[in-house]
């Protein structure tokens, strides 16, 4: 089984029900060679979101991107620009959003702040 593909499915799956049960409509690239995993539309605006699963107890995500080819794995980090939200499922199935593009970066660690936050009265969850 590719493990690494397998936890991106994960959290990408994740992301699509987690956006659509907050109301936005969620698309998916027709192609895998986007440096994003889905477009989050608001009603306002369009968002390319990067979607990882972090299962390091330090709350650490690896920021790379790792496909395989005809050579081997190819390991790439994020170019500036290349998405623009962050979507971290962690092991303990806390859901983060980060509002940026962390490019050139190898990792970065969960803060609180970034956590996707409960139902508010309207019954809809709530982005950081």
């Amino acid at each position: 089984m590719r493990t690494t593909q397998r936890k991106g499915d994960i959290a990408t799956s994740r992301a699509i029900a987690t956006f659509t049960a907050m109301g936005y409509d969620v698309s998916i690239p027709l192609t895998e060679s986007a440096a994003y995993d889905l477009v989050v539309d608001d009603g306002h605006q369009l968002a390319r979101v990067q979607c990882k699963l972090a299962n390091d107890r330090r709350r650490q995500v690896d920021l790379r991107r790792i496909h395989s080819n005809s050579s081997g794995y190819v390991v790439k980090r994020a170019i500036e620009g290349s998405y623009d939200w962050l979507y971290v499922l962690d092991g303990t199935d806390a859901e983060y959003v980060i509002k940026e593009c962390l490019a050139e970066r190898r990792s970065v660690t969960l803060r609180n702040a970034d956590r996707i936050r409960a139902m508010d009265e309207s019954g809809l969850l709530q982005l950081p």
